[in-house]
This record gives C-alpha cells, structure tokens and sequence, in this order.
C-alpha cells in the first residue's frame, strides 16, 4: 500500500516520546507484538508556498487575515482584489508560509487555547488513552468509540482495493485490535442533522426569516463566517449541529446512560476527512465543563488513521473483518447507506425535495443541477407553470464562496437556501485524504476513485429510518422538545478574531 500523502498535519513535537513510542511498539496484533513502531506524523512536512518567490493563486484559500506587514505576518490583501479570489501579483518579499489547505481559518485566526487543545488531537494522546486501559488502575480506564464519518469511508475502500462494506469491516477490524472497544459509522447523526435542517427551512420560509438560509456542516465555512464576515452571514446560517457534533452528542448523552457511563469515562474519536472538524471539536459550546468532558475528544484525519497503518505495517489481508456497532442493536452486518448528495451528506437535495413537498404539495424525484461558474458552482430550481418556487444553490472552495459573499454584499442573490462547503468537490475531497504523494496538490484521480466508490452505496432517506423515530422518542422527548433543542441545534455569532499569531499547522 502507498502512503497518503497527508501535508496538512500538525507537527507533534512529543510524538518521539518514549512514552509514545512504548505504547505503540506493544500493541498487539492479531496475537504478535509489533516492534519498532515508529511515531507516525513526526515532523512530516506541510504543503507550502513561499509568499515571497511565488505569484500563482493559492488553489483553495485566497483570503489572508488582515495582518499588518511584519516579519512575520502577511500583508493584507486588497479587499477588492479579495473580493475577486485574487492574490496581489506582487506580494512583499516576506518568507511567510501559507498553507494550501481546504482550511479557511489561517493560524492567525486560531487563539493559543484552541491551539493548545487542537495539539492534544493526535495519535499520541489516543495512545496515551491506550496506555492508560492497559493499567491496573481502573479508576483511569476509559472506553474507547470511534466514529467513522461516512465521506472517509470511500477512501480506505479505495486505498485498500476492497468495496466500501468490506474495507469498513477491515477499518474496524484494525480500530479493535488496538483496543477500541466500539466503532459507529456517523450516517445516523447526519440523519438528524438533515432532519433538523429540513424543517428548519421550512419554518424559515414561512417566517420570510433571515434567507438564504446557509448549512453549516463545514467548520471551515464556519470559522471564516463567524471571524469574517460577522453579521453580514451568521443570523442566516442554519443552526443544525454538524453529524459530527451530533454524534458526540449521541455517544456521549445516549451511548454513555444505555451503558451506565459517565461521559468522562468514556473517550470519543472521530475519524474525518477534513483537517477542520479537530477544530470543531474544540468549540466551547461543545464542552460540559461540570464533567470536564468533550462530545468529541479527538479527532484524527482518514490519512492519519492509513499512515498509522503503514507504520505499523498491517497488511490488510490479515485483518479481521468486523462488523460496525450499532447505536440501538448488537453489532451485525447492515446495509451501510449513504445520503444523497455526490461527494457530502447531500443537505441541498434533502431540504429541496422535503421543501419542494411541505411548502407546495410537489413530489421531486430527481434534482436537475445547472452549472453556474463550475462544477462546483451549481444552482437547481423548483418551477410550477412557468413560475420559480424555489432556487437553492450548492457553493464549494474558497473562490466560489467569496463570490457568493460578494453577491450577498450587493444585493444579488436569488438563493433561498445556499450547501455552503469549503473543500471543492465536497467531504470526499477533504484535505485529510485527498491530497498527492507531491506538491500538496489535491489527487483528482484518487477524489474520483473516492467519489465513485460513495456513489456506490445505497441512498436512504432519512426520514425512512426507524433508528431515528425511536431515538427522537425515547432520547429526545419528541421532535420539538426542549430537549431536542439543546443536544441539536447551536448558534453562531460574529467573533472577534485573536489577537496572538500561533502556529498551529495541519
């Protein structure tokens, strides 16, 4: 197997620890001890581009914070020149390095709290976790869940030559021979967040209530959001909680009762595509300060999780094959499913078609998109006698979104409702999987393998799946209980941006 190329990652500077290093040289597997492991991600380089010696656009983030000139920092940019997804052709001579990253949020937009806790997101800490269980003080042990997020389940298929339903069993598989007591995919959550979604729009549009109304799966569209645009954007984003923060809701509030856990004895990971979603873990409104307990601990990249394999030099064909836990039943091998959408949980298709029904009687089979700027620029258009009902919009990569913006700021946007992703192409393309083996650039016949193999599972709506209907009764009270509310739905609102440059780099 080749390795992924991951460029974004952070630099672990503990990863060559000798605690590290005994940890993941004693890890047993499949009844023989791997020796020598090892620190994956110990100083592993990071796509870059020298502010100073190169003029080319930067392929994703064309948006810099406004930082005075200095040593360190980067020169403003123009905000016309902004405003048109262009860099200034001639940038002071500064040795300032820019990642090329699906990430919105630079590092100067990352304050040294949420850096310090964003570094404690690495394999040394589930290590460490690991090492704990190991013990004999049980006091310390705490149970380990993974989560899988469904749009990193088509690369370890494509990285492991297997369809999407038996490379999940071998990720499992290897998750458990490391000690991870459960593993979820993360379908069920985004259930809810769709669900939520759906009729919030709806409740939006009769209300004519801050429209368009934009999804909020993305941390990165986010934190560019919240830091940026401020109030121009943030009363218009839908306050659905993203699958992931759902499913620490799910694991940490639900999970943890059914098996008479406390929340901090249990620790949580999540195995994304998106460099992002560490960030999102670490957002205050996801934290119970009373059990100093996160509804995500730790979140690692798909990249991360195949470089520890590579490292440790599992062979797929040795792995078992393991069946995913369920939520509300024994482990077992179901139908994995997919939301609709190609290369995301597909927000637009469900809100239109459920919108299309609610609001004006009208049953949408299939969605006809029309390409606007490019592919990941796309508009589709509920019509009834001539007359447009609806106009939704799907919005992927930075330069596409800054359009958006420049729209909205005068007045030209016909949207009511906007799938607002930072990564183009989607999920799938998220840099946590999708990059090259060089150049930091994204490997498109890799995304397509990706998007191919998602392509490949069966579409379930999730207003058909019983899961959900018994846990809003038996979890949530109801549909519209205070209850529902709170573990669903957050807010966000402009922030200010830190004041101190760290250099938290992934």
């Amino acid at each position: 197997m080749r390795s992924p190329a991951i460029s974004n990652t952070a630099y672990y500077p503990c990863s060559n620890s000798p605690f590290f290093l005994k940890c993941f040289s004693t890890i047993l597997f499949k009844g023989r001890t791997v020796e020598n492991v090892q620190p994956p991600y110990h100083m592993i380089k990071m796509a870059e581009v020298n502010m100073g010696r190169r003029k080319e656009k930067c392929e994703n983030c064309t948006k810099q914070c406004n930082k005075k000139q200095s040593g360190d920092g980067v020169s403003s940019l123009l905000e016309e020149d902004v405003a048109n997804g262009e860099v200034p052709a001639s940038p002071p001579p500064l040795q300032q390095q820019v990642l090329l990253s699906a990430c919105l949020s630079c590092e100067g937009c990352v304050s040294e709290e949420e850096s310090l806790k964003i570094s404690q997101q690495n394999l040394e800490e589930v290590a460490r976790v690991l090492g704990q269980n190991k013990k004999c003080d049980v006091s310390k042990h705490q149970v380990l869940v993974v989560s899988v997020c469904s749009q990193s389940l088509p690369f370890f298929a494509v990285k492991f030559g297997l369809d999407i339903p038996e490379a999940t069993r071998k990720l499992c598989g290897f998750l458990k021979s490391l000690g991870v007591q459960y593993v979820f995919d993360t379908t069920l959550a985004a259930g809810f967040s769709i669900l939520e979604s759906q009729r919030e729009f709806v409740q939006r549009y009769h209300d004519n209530q801050a429209l368009p109304m934009f999804t909020s799966s993305c941390p990165g569209w986010i934190r560019y959001a919240e830091r940026v645009l401020g109030s121009l954007v943030t009363p218009h984003i839908c306050t659905a909680r993203s699958p992931q923060q759902i499913m620490g809701c799910l694991v940490k509030d639900y999970f943890t009762k059914q098996q008479k856990l406390s929340p901090d004895k249990l620790y949580h990971m999540v195995v994304a595509p998106c460099f992002d979603k560490k960030l999102e873990a670490v957002r205050e409104e996801f934290y119970n300060s009373l059990l100093d307990s996160r509804d995500v601990d730790c979140v690692l990249t798909s990249g991360e999780v195949f470089l520890l394999m590579e490292q440790m030099k599992v062979s797929v064909a040795d792995l078992d094959s393991v069946p995913l836990d369920h939520v509300l039943s024994e482990a077992g091998d179901q139908a994995l499913v997919r939301h609709e959408g190609k290369g995301s949980e597909g927000f637009l298709e469900h809100v239109f078609k459920y919108a299309a029904t609610e609001l004006f009687g009208l049953d949408v089979d299939e969605i006809t998109y029309k390409t606007l700027r490019n592919r990941d620029f796309q508009e589709v258009c509920l019509e009834r006698d001539g007359e447009v009902l609806l106009q939704f919009a799907s919005v992927y990569g930075f330069r596409n979104i800054q359009t958006l913006v420049h729209r909205m700021r005068t007045g030209r946007i016909p949207y009511q409702l906007v799938e607002v992703l930072s990564c183009p192409g989607g999920c799938v393309s998220g840099r946590g999987q999708a990059e090259g083996e060089t150049g930091g650039r994204v490997d498109k016949a890799l995304v397509q393998q990706m998007e191919e193999a998602y392509s490949s599972l069966t579409v379930r709506l999730p207003d058909t799946n019983p899961d959900l209907l018994i846990l809003y009764q038996d979890w949530l009270e109801g549909q519209d209980s205070t209850h529902a509310n709170t573990l669903l739905h957050t807010q966000y609102t402009q922030q200010t941006p830190s004041q101190t440059q760290t250099h938290i780099q992934w």
